[in-house]
C-alpha cells in the first residue's frame, strides 16, 4: 500500500510555527492530546500548558493520542482504554510540592521530559508549576526559587537534581564502606558544597543531574535474557517482595530493580510523600504504567510506520514480545525496518522521495546491527571476559528485540560521564574519585577518576562502577531530547557523532544520516 501526502496536511505543516506562536498548535494534524477545552481542573489552574498535562486535572486520559515529535509524531497507547484521571494517583498529587507522575512523565515527550516541554512551562507560568520545585526541579534547593538562572539544568539539558546518600547505602538500609574517596574539583550549583544538602552536611549527600527515564515500554524494562548479570557471572539479585530476578534495566545507578521500588523511590523523593503509599494506589499505579507503549508512528518523509511490510508503530510494539536477544542474520535488531531495503517493494514514481527515505532507515537499521568497530575501554563490557578490545556493533549493547535496550542486565561505562570520553560540560559538578589502595581499581581509568556521575558506583561503592549508567529503551527517542544520562548531546546526530568519535568507527556521512533517520522513527 502506498501512503500519499495530502495536500492541505503540506500547507498546514508550513503554518504550524505560526499557530505555535499562537498558542493553537491544536491545529497540528498530528496531535490529539489536551486542550484547556476538553480538561477541567478542581484547583482552578489551567490543566494544561501546551503539550504540558498538569497534575491534578480532571478527565480521561484516552486510549490512544499522538504529539508532533521532531518530523514525526509520537504516538502513546493506553492498552486499558480511557482512563478517568481524577482521583487517579498517576496523575493525582500524593506529596507535599504538588506534583504528580505525570509532571514528569509527559505523553507528548514519549512519557519522558523533554527540555522544550520545561521551557515552554517556564515561559508561560514560570516557577509556579510544580515541575520546578526547588528539591530537585532547580539545580539546589537554596537558590533563589524565582530566578530562571536557578532551574538552567532544567531548562536547558532537561536535568533533575538526583541525591545520593554518601556513603552509599544498601537495599537493606545498611551503610557501605565504599572503595573510593570523592572530592569535589567543580561545583557551579553549589548543592555538593551547599551546608544543608552538600557532602559535609549532616546527612552527607552527593548530586548528580540526570534525565528521566520514560514510563513506557515496561515489559521491555523489566525482561531479561539470561538467569544471570553475563557482565560479572553472578546470579540475577531477587526482588526481596516477590523473590524474582529483576533485570536491572529501570533506574541508570540500579538503585531500584522493580516497578514497585520505582515508583515508591519516585513518590519519596521527586514528589517529597513522606508517608508509605497504601497499597491500593501503588497498584492503581503499576496498572496504569504496564499497560502504556509509546514509539513513533508516524515520519513526515517515511509515511505511516505500520505499512507496507514494516511494523515499526506502538500498536506493533505492544504486542512484540520482550527480552528476544537480536541475531543479526537471523532476526536482527530494528528487523521492523528490513522491508523498506531497497528492492524489497515497489513505490509509485509519485513517491519516490518516500521511498529514498525508507530506504535510508532499512540502512541505519543495518548499520546499527551489523556494522563492526572496536569497542574498547568499556567498564561493564571490555573488562568481562570479551576482550579489549572486543570487536562488535551498536547491536552489541543494543540487543533487545523491538527495544534496543540490553537483554543482559547490568551497567556500562561508555563514556558519557567519566572523563576523558564525556563531552565537556562545565555546567555541571565535576568529582576526581580516589581508589583506595587496597580495593580494586577501575579497570581502564586507574585508581583517579574524574566523573560527572559516579553512576553505579553510588549504589555499590566499587572504583570499578565508577561513571557506569544502566542502558535504556531506544523507542520514542526522538521525542524526548537531549540525550545520554546527563543531557549532553542535544540532538541525535550529536548521539552519532559522540560514538563515532568514541569509538573511531569511521562512519562516513551518509552512514550517519542513515542512523539518524532510524533513530528518527523508533
Amino acid at each position: 500500500m502506498t501512503h500519499r501526502r495530502d495536500p492541505s496536511w503540506t500547507t498546514r505543516l508550513a503554518l504550524l510555527p505560526l499557530l505555535w506562536l499562537l498558542g493553537c498548535d491544536e491545529d497540528d494534524p498530528r496531535e490529539t492530546g489536551p486542550s484547556p477545552q476538553a480538561l477541567s481542573n478542581d484547583a482552578g489552574k489551567a490543566p494544561s500548558i501546551g503539550r504540558y498535562w498538569r497534575a491534578g486535572a480532571a478527565g480521561s486520559f484516552p486510549a490512544r493520542l499522538s504529539y508532533a515529535a521532531g518530523d514525526g509524531t509520537i504516538t502513546t497507547l493506553q492498552l486499558a482504554g480511557p482512563v478517568e484521571m481524577s482521583g487517579h494517583p498517576f496523575f493525582t498529587p500524593l506529596g507535599s510540592n504538588g506534583r504528580a507522575c505525570i509532571t514528569c512523565h509527559q505523553p507528548a515527550d514519549g512519557m519522558g521530559l523533554s527540555a522544550r516541554t520545561a521551557q515552554e512551562v517556564w515561559d508561560q507560568v514560570g516557577a509556579s508549576d510544580p515541575l520546578f520545585a526547588a528539591v530537585d526541579g532547580s539545580n539546589c534547593p537554596s537558590l533563589p526559587q524565582d530566578e530562571r538562572a536557578s532551574h538552567s539544568l532544567l531548562l536547558e539539558r532537561g536535568l533533575f537534581r538526583i541525591t545520593r546518600p554518601w556513603p552509599p547505602r544498601a537495599a537493606a538500609g545498611s551503610s557501605i564502606e565504599p572503595e573510593f574517596d570523592i572530592e569535589l574539583v567543580r561545583d557551579p550549583t553549589g548543592c555538593n558544597r551547599d551546608p544543608k544538602f552538600g557532602l559535609r552536611s549532616d546527612k552527607p549527600t552527593v548530586s548528580v543531574f540526570r534525565r528521566p527515564r520514560p514510563v513506557a515500554n515496561l515489559k521491555f524494562a523489566t525482561s531479561y535474557g539470561f538467569p544471570f548479570d553475563p557482565k560479572d557471572g553472578l546470579p540475577l539479585e531477587l526482588d526481596r517482595e516477590s523473590g524474582l530476578p529483576t533485570s536491572g534495566n529501570l533506574l541508570a545507578d540500579d538503585r531500584e530493580r522493580t516497578l514497585t521500588g520505582q515508583a515508591r523511590d519516585a513518590l519519596r523523593e521527586h514528589a517529597e510523600l513522606g508517608s508509605t503509599l497504601a497499597p491500593d494506589q501503588l497498584q492503581r499505579i503499576l496498572d496504569f504504567e504496564s499497560q502504556i507503549y509509546t514509539a513513533i508512528s508516524q515520519h513526515q518523509r517515511a509515511g505511516m510506520l505500520d505499512s507496507d511490510g514494516a511494523t515499526g508503530g506502538p500498536d506493533a510494539l505492544s504486542k512484540a514480545p520482550a527480552g528476544k536477544l537480536q541475531s543479526t542474520k537471523g532476526n536482527p535488531i530494528w528487523g521492523e525496518f528490513t522491508a523498506w531495503a531497497a528492492g524489497a517493494n515497489d513505490t509509485d514514481a509519485g513517491v519516490a522521495s518516500q521511498q529514498e527515505f525508507r530506504e535510508s532507515i532499512a540502512r541505519g537499521a543495518t548499520i546499527f546491527a551489523g556494522r563492526q568497530f572496536l569497542v574498547s575501554d568499556s567498564a561493564g563490557i571490555t573488562d568481562t571476559g570479551f576482550g579489549n578490545p572486543v570487536r562488535n556493533s551498536c547491536a552489541f549493547c543494543h540487543n533487545m528485540l523491538h527495544a534496543g535496550m540490553d537483554v543482559a542486565p547490568g551497567q556500562v561505562d561508555l563514556g558519557t560521564t567519566n572523563l576523558p570520553n564525556a563531552n565537556p560540560l562545565p555546567e555541571l559538578p565535576l568529582f576526581r574519585l580516589t581508589c583506595h589502595r587496597d580495593a580494586r581499581p577501575h579497570p581502564h581509568l586507574g585508581r583517579v577518576i574524574y566523573t560527572h556521575d559516579p553512576g553505579y558506583a553510588l549504589t555499590t561503592g566499587k572504583c570499578i562502577d565508577i561513571g557506569k549508567i544502566t542502558a535504556q529503551s531506544l523507542r520514542g527517542i526522538a521525542a524526548r531530547p537531549p540525550y545520554f544520562v546527563n543531557g549532553s548531546a542535544k540532538t541525535l546526530a550529536e548521539v552519532i557523532e559522540f560514538y563515532d568519535k568514541r569509538y573511531e568507527m569511521k562512519l562516513t556521512d551518509q552512514e550517519k544520516l542513515d542512523l539518524q533517520h532510524l533513530l528518527e522513527v523508533l
